[in-house]
Parts: structure tokens; sequence; C-alpha cells
């Protein structure tokens, strides 16, 4: 009986070593994985693109041709070699980041594109460049996923895709996972958005946990989670120090600034004051993760509202997107920390949640809230036209929760 166990053992390892090393299962195991796209500085003309490998291999590159001549034997797709980072995760797994951008592109043009190498390519997949003049748009924002990423907030961004095809890209305002450093948990987030992000670019907010829990660990170890840089590729145009955390870009018609409220703040107001200085956009939208005025029970930090609201009244901010409160909430106008009459000009602050972590809502604000309410799955569908913003706000049933206008 012990020399047929030890048969059926060794059995079994020889069918495991097979699996292994057979042509097959080694080929899917070199595909490219985690293919997203993020937007650019100038995203009519340039595209970004970052994927994944479990191995180094040689000659990563990108092929992009536009979809008219896909199918054309005559029109070479352009090949475009990638810039490759070697990380190391938690576990003692070793991966390999790659990065390229698309340039010199056509706006308003929709292109084929694939990653891989000589070998190993992924599938086909597209995108469409912004328009050159401004053109009436939609882009969705999503607030704090974080927990039951692949099990519940899968849910929301299928309603949201299948409510919003034709949405531009999306933008999430922080916390996308729990713990940052977690390989796993993005390896969630990913799952969870399934093919999506290979056609619609992300715009991501470092939020709190995207940085390690401060009363861990000392100060000079306080930075963003050693994956971010390797998994997205953001614009760069941020204070040194803060690149791709700290950026801003303009999609026709709107100037985008994505601040950190993690750290340097200060820094990064003198920056916010010389991109809106120079800022000729009609509209100018900014995200940041924690709210400037906080709904939750648990905090109520006050000093974005000394630091970012005299520039965000000066240059007239139309709209702050934010996160971190675990509830809806939307403000009137405000001017100064104070609701403006109908006639004057605001700003108006959005806290959304994508995920199922909710907090209690205060009554702190409420003289300023034209809404608040505590957290359901949401999403947020922003249409951008000349004259105004439509702003709507709908639940995991697809059920409009809130919904308004600003008008130029």
């Amino acid at each position: 009986m012990k020399k047929f166990k030890c048969y059926q053992t060794l059995v079994y390892a020889g069918i495991c070593l097979l699996l292994i090393f057979s042509p097959a299962w080694a080929d899917t195991a070199r595909r490219p994985e985690k293919i997203i796209l993020n937007l650019t500085r100038t995203p009519g003309t340039s595209q970004a693109v970052t994927w994944r490998t479990s191995y180094q291999g040689a000659s990563h590159r990108a092929q992009i041709v536009q979809i008219s001549d896909l199918l054309n034997p005559k029109n070479k797709p352009t090949t475009v070699p990638a810039l490759t980072t070697r990380v190391n995760l938690e576990n003692n797994k070793i991966v390999h980041h790659h990065s390229i951008v698309f340039e010199q592109l056509e706006p308003d043009t929709r292109y084929a594109y694939r990653v891989g190498d000589n070998l190993h390519w992924s599938e086909w997949n597209q995108f469409q460049t912004a328009h050159q003049k401004p053109v009436p748009f939609t882009f969705l924002y999503f607030g704090d996923v974080q927990e039951k990423i692949h099990s519940m907030c899968s849910q929301v961004f299928r309603t949201a895709f299948q409510q919003e095809p034709e949405s531009k890209f999306w933008l999430f305002a922080g916390d996308m996972v729990d713990n940052g450093p977690d390989d796993q948990q993005w390896e969630e987030f990913f799952t969870a958005l399934g093919w999506i992000p290979r056609t619609l670019p992300l715009v991501l907010v470092p939020g709190n946990h995207e940085y390690p829990d401060k009363r861990k660990i000392s100060q000079k170890n306080f930075h963003i989670t050693r994956l971010w840089r390797p998994y997205f590729t953001l614009p760069e145009n941020g204070p040194r120090g803060l690149e791709e955390t700290v950026f801003s870009f303009e999609y026709p018609g709107v100037c985008f600034v994505v601040l950190n409220g993690n750290e340097r703040t200060d820094e990064q107001a003198e920056w916010l004051k010389t991109i809106l200085q120079k800022n000729r956009q009609p509209w100018t939208i900014v995200s940041i993760h924690q709210p400037v005025y906080s709904i939750s029970k648990r905090r109520n930090p006050t000093a974005f509202q000394h630091l970012f609201v005299p520039l965000f009244d000066r240059f007239s901010v139309d709209l702050v997107l934010q996160g971190h409160d675990h509830g809806y909430a939307r403000t009137f106008p405000l001017k100064n920390n104070q609701r403006v009459s109908d006639k004057e000009k605001g700003t108006v602050y959005i806290i959304s949640n994508a995920g199922p972590k909710v907090y209690p809502v205060s009554s702190r604000y409420d003289h300023l809230m034209a809404k608040a309410q505590p957290g359901q799955l949401l999403f947020q569908s922003i249409r951008v036209a000349e004259d105004g913003l439509q702003v709507t706000a709908k639940n995991l049933l697809n059920k409009t929760i809130d919904s308004f206008d600003i008008r130029k």
C-alpha cells in the first residue's frame, strides 16, 4: 500500500511538471496582463498604456494603427518600444511593468493597439482620442472603492458602463484599494474592472489608503505605495517628487487638476496657483481625495478651507470631486466658505462613494449642503457642454439619487 501511495505521488508530481513546462501553459503565463490606459496632458494627440508580465523577456513593445487600417495589409502598425520597471512584490515574486506613450496621434480618431513582444501579444484593443476643439462629452467619477472590490464594486462598474458606454474616461477619487502595498488587492481592482480600462482611460487620484498608515510608521517612510507608478502612467507635470500623484491635463473645454491630500499640500497650493493662472479653458474641475467640507462624524479637517478654497474662489473653480467620507454629499455653490446668492458664481463640492463601506453622516455643514446622505454604491455621470455641466449620481440599481446643473 505504501508503494502504491508513493507511485501516486510521483505520477501527480509528473503531471504538475508537464503542465508547468508545457508550451500551452507557458504561452498563457507569458501573455501581457493588467493592461490599462491613462490620459496624458494632451489627450487629443497622445495616449498612455501600461501592462505587466511575470517574466522579463526582451523587446517589450506596443503596436498602434487607426481602426480603419487594422485589416489593411498595406498599412503596417507603428511599433513603439516600452520602458520596463522591475518590481519585487511582498511575496518575493518578481514582476515587470511596461509602459509607453503613443504620441503624434490624430484628434477625434479611433485607434487599435496591442502590447507584448515578438512572441506573446495581447488582443487588439481600441481607444479614441479627444477632439481638438471643445465639444460636449461625458466622463464618470467614482468615490472610494476600497472593500469587497471583486464581489461588490464590480457590479457598480458594470452598471456604469452599461448606462454610459460613450463616456470618454473614468475618474477615481482615491482609495481604489484598502491596502496600497498589497498587490492582491490591486489584482481585485483590475479583475473587477475587466477589459474596461483597456479601452476607456482612467484618471486616478491618490487616497490615504494608497499610503501606509501614519500611526504605524515613521514620517520618513510615509510615501505612496511603490506599486503606484509601475501600475499607472499619469502626467508628470506636478511638483517635483509628487509626479503622477499631482498633475493637470486639459480635455478640450476643461482644465482638470488632481491634488494629493496626503502630503506636502503647501507646495501643491503654490503649484495650483500657477496652473490656474495659466488656465484658459472655460471649465475647471479639481479632484482631491480628502473633502474640504467633511460629512463624516469621525473627523473635521479644515486645513483645505484655508489653503485651497481661496484659490478655488479666486480662479472660479466650478467643481471639486472628492471621496474619503464614505457617503454622498453635494454643496450649494460656495465662496469664502459660505453659500452664495443665486446671482453669484460659486464652487460646488461633491463627496461620493463607490464601495460598500459607509460612515454615518454629520450635520456639521448642513447649512452648506444641498444634499447629504449615508453612502450607497454610486457612480456619477458628468456631462460637459459649452453652456453648462450636468451632474447625475446613480446607485447600483441605476436609480438617480441626485442631479443638478451648473450654468455659466
